[in-house]
C-alpha cells in the first residue's frame, strides 16, 4: 500500500491549478445589423484565441494551468 501513496506525491502529482477547462457563456443582444455584426465578432475572437464552441453561447478552452487561465481572462 505504502507504493501507493508514493505515486500520488511529487512531481507527477496534479493540483486543480495545473489543468482545467475555461469556459465562457454569454447572451449578447442580436436584435439589430450592428449588434448581430458584434456578436459574430466576438463569436470569432473565442474561436481565434482557441476556443472551441459547444453551443452557440458557450465556449470552452484547456487551459494547462494557472497563469494561462488567468491571461484569458485579462484579454478584452
Amino acid at each position: 500500500m505504502s507504493h501507493l501513496r508514493k505515486a500520488n506525491h511529487g512531481p507527477r502529482h496534479l493540483s486543480g491549478y495545473q489543468i482545467m477547462w475555461m469556459l465562457v457563456t454569454f447572451d449578447l443582444p442580436v436584435e439589430t445589423k450592428k449588434q448581430r455584426a458584434a456578436a459574430t465578432k466576438f463569436r470569432q475572437h473565442l474561436l481565434d484565441i482557441g476556443f472551441e464552441m459547444s453551443q452557440l453561447s458557450n465556449y470552452l478552452r484547456f487551459c494547462n494551468g494557472k497563469e494561462q487561465f488567468e491571461s484569458y481572462v485579462r484579454v478584452r
